[in-house]
């Protein structure tokens, strides 16, 4: 005789009976139609996808519209394209008919038409840039957008951004080099250092992935190299990258404004997480920095960190201001556009395929977090606190309104 009636309810004639297997359900691969087209801003000389990317796409299953000349600056023949499945339109609004459209710099109102509604964009946002009109068209369209410089990926990193940026600190101290050898500009400075020779002075303000590998190359040609960073943990983990106790310290203002001083080269490398960059090299100082010196500001895109900075282009780069040569281009990686389309579509490409193997946009930024950060707009309603808050726009926390999906 059994006791208790709730352990008898367990051996009920029903359970006993074959149960059906409960599966896990997989989400539906979706096939995704990408549109890449032609970047018009001038300084824009990089392309969203090369031709081996759009070939591994193709080969899993998506349509990728290309428009046509969209690689040519950066050395990628329409023919490459052709070869590799795309399909080629030409015109630029051609290029706007898809469920995703992959560009390096942000929409222009014009393009911003072309755009069907209810579709997905993922470009760079450039924040400081943008405007209220930007906004407003977007959420008119019922727009979701992506900005790929907050996309985070397993390990809680910026993929985008630190691919970049690598190159951007690479390439700030070649510029560098560059204008400090001008002998009409400057005085004819070798960057580096030779036997017998004071070597040239470098101050880096920032020390993540720019300044890091700003500091490489400029050790790597001999500098003598100062990192400036607010962030004792940044500082340390630069020394151990580099695996040499080169000079650092936290910005202060007196400590800063002595190195500025000795200084041939600055390099403004700070990076905000949303917003302006702080100022941190106020005209004052840039007018007490050796006549030649060069500035390269690479936190334009943000604003900068030097007061006297102002954007500039790749057709004209510098500017001449208290005898200091500044360079503020924005997109620095443009200057090398073969190369850094490369580190765009190592970037892009998996995303992509991600995004069709959890079924759509809408089933990676529920699942997946680290895209999830990416997005500033969804389906019109804006996502980003800070751009709310700026342009006064009405706000939806991102995380809340995938909760309510669940």
């Amino acid at each position: 005789m059994v006791d208790n009636i709730e352990e008898y309810k367990k051996f009920s004639t029903s359970s006993l009976l074959p149960q059906p297997e409960t599966l896990e359900i997989k989400k539906q691969k979706t096939t995704l139609t990408v549109g890449v087209p032609k970047e018009i801003n001038n300084s824009e000389n990089r392309v969203a996808l090369v031709p081996e990317a759009v070939n591994l796409l193709v080969s899993n299953g998506h349509k990728v519209i290309v428009e046509n000349d969209a690689g040519v600056v950066a050395r990628f023949d329409n023919s490459e394209y052709l070869e590799s499945g795309a399909t080629m339109v030409y015109t630029h609004e051609e290029a706007f008919n898809a469920d995703i459209v992959l560009k390096v710099s942000p929409l222009s109102l014009n393009e911003i038409s072309y755009l069907r509604n209810r579709s997905t964009v993922i470009s760079a946002l450039n924040i400081a840039n943008r405007n209220f009109d930007y906004f407003k068209e977007l959420s008119a369209k019922k727009i979701t957008a992506l900005a790929f410089e907050y996309i985070k990926d397993k390990t809680k990193t910026y993929p985008v951004t630190r691919s970049i940026s690598e190159i951007a600190g690479n390439m700030s101290v070649h510029i560098a080099s560059e204008y400090l050898s001008d002998s009409k500009l400057s005085k004819g400075i070798m960057l580096g250092g030779v036997t017998g020779i004071t070597p040239t002075e470098i101050v880096i303000i920032g020390a993540g992935t720019v300044g890091e590998y700003a500091a490489r190359a400029a050790m790597g040609l001999g500098a003598y190299v100062k990192v400036f960073d607010n962030s004792i943990y940044k500082l340390r983990r630069l020394q151990n990258n580099l695996n040499s106790r080169i000079f650092t310290s936290i910005i202060e203002p007196k400590v800063l404004l002595k190195s500025l001083k000795t200084a041939h080269v600055l390099i403004g490398a700070i990076h905000t997480r949303n917003g302006r960059t702080p100022c941190i090299v106020t005209e004052d100082m840039v007018m007490q920095m050796k006549k030649g010196a060069v500035i390269v500001d690479v936190s334009i895109d943000q604003g900068g960190c030097v007061e006297t900075s102002a954007i500039t282009s790749h057709t004209n780069p510098v500017f001449v201001k208290h005898d200091v040569i500044h360079y503020c281009v924005p997109n620095i990686s443009s200057k090398v556009p073969h190369t850094a389309s490369y580190a765009l579509s190592n970037c892009f490409a998996p995303m992509l395929i991600n995004i069709g193997e959890a079924g759509g946009v809408d089933d990676i930024i529920l699942c997946d977090y680290g895209v999830r950060q990416g997005v500033y707009m969804y389906y019109g309603t804006l996502t980003n606190k800070y751009i709310a808050d700026t342009y006064r726009l009405p706000f939806q926390d991102i995380d809340l309104l995938m909760a309510a999906l669940r």
